[in-house]
């Protein structure tokens, strides 16, 4: 009981921010890191210099789709050792980095933590279950787009939810994600959504690398609508030889869908291109290839994409995380 006359004395306790690693420092992981640095203490680890000396000097500037400007500060990390005890990842490099990133991840994430890939194409999750164990790795997706300006700055290329496996040891972090306002979604079947984006990728992204046009522009042309068509139905038959149904009845309708509401983005391969850096065609049109020859469905259409795409960006150098 309180003293009559005596001003009560409050002790105040502030909550720690739980720690975040994100492995990467382009477009999406900045995007990521800006959107969840107010609830989470927020690392970016990688190997691009200049993407994490800019966001080390001017922190990560994300531009909204309304002209809106959020500059957050996040640190930096050029090596693992200086995140070791990591409770919880983001794994948002290109696929191409993926080996590396699991590398590193096997350096510094906690014996108790998890790694979550919200990457694009496939095999990503098999890399990181190989480095570190099925139980400290997770599988996901998200339709967000991001587009990077300039090293530490992005813009918000569009807004969509976020599709994560059901894992043990993911709470947390789905519940940092909700807290920063993403649209998140527990998935019993994630493969199949898995495999719905990556049919939409092989049928969008090489040919508005190839063309170096924003993604609207493929349905303004007769001859890209029919190969866009001929790749998502290629990616189709591949996961339903797999015994993968997808989330929508015809892929190729979805593909059509998704450019249209996408009309003015760039797609992260066109992206690629400009940059000079390398593309993750590999893990889109060439794992349709791949999948579809153990399973002895023919691909012609994302055979010619793979090969075109790889001659294209022949020549790129710098690696970009």
């Amino acid at each position: 009981m309180r003293t009559p006359g005596r001003p009560c004395r409050r002790s105040w306790v502030m909550a720690k921010k739980p720690d975040l690693l994100i492995m990467g420092s382009g477009a999406m992981a900045c995007l990521f890191g800006a959107r969840l640095a107010p609830l989470a203490d927020v690392t970016l680890l990688g190997t691009w210099e200049a993407g994490l000396a800019a966001i080390e000097r001017q922190g990560i500037c994300v531009l909204g789709p309304d002209g809106q400007e959020q500059r957050q500060r996040v640190r930096v990390a050029r090596e693992p050792s200086a995140c070791r005890g990591a409770r919880q990842a983001l794994v948002l490099v290109k696929s191409w980095q993926t080996e590396r990133a699991a590398r590193q991840l096997a350096e510094c994430l906690d014996p108790e933590g998890v790694a979550l890939t919200l990457q694009n194409g496939l095999g990503n999750l098999e890399i990181l279950v190989d480095h570190l164990s099925p139980e400290r790795a997770a599988l996901g997706i998200t339709t967000m787009g991001a587009t990077l300006v300039e090293p530490g700055i992005v813009r918000v290329g569009g807004v969509g939810p976020t599709h994560v496996a059901r894992h043990p040891r993911l709470g947390p972090v789905a519940s940092l994600l909700e807290q920063a306002g993403f649209e998140v979604h527990f998935e019993a079947q994630i493969v199949s959504l898995v495999w719905g984006k990556l049919a939409i990728n092989a049928a969008i992204n090489p040919l508005t690398a190839m063309l170096e046009v924003p993604n609207g522009e493929l349905l303004q042309r007769e001859g890209t609508l029919a190969v866009m068509t001929e790749a998502a139905r290629e990616a189709q038959a591949v996961a339903e030889a797999q015994g993968v149904g997808l989330p929508f009845a015809e892929a190729a309708a979805r593909a059509l869908e998704v450019a249209e509401w996408t009309a003015a983005n760039h797609s992260s391969m066109l992206q690629d291109i400009r940059r000079g850096a390398p593309t993750e065609i590999e893990a889109i049109c060439g794992a349709v290839v791949r999948e579809g020859r153990r399973h002895g469905v023919e691909t012609p259409v994302n055979w010619t994409l793979w090969h075109l795409v790889q001659a294209k960006a022949q020549g790129s150098k710098g690696a970009h995380s």
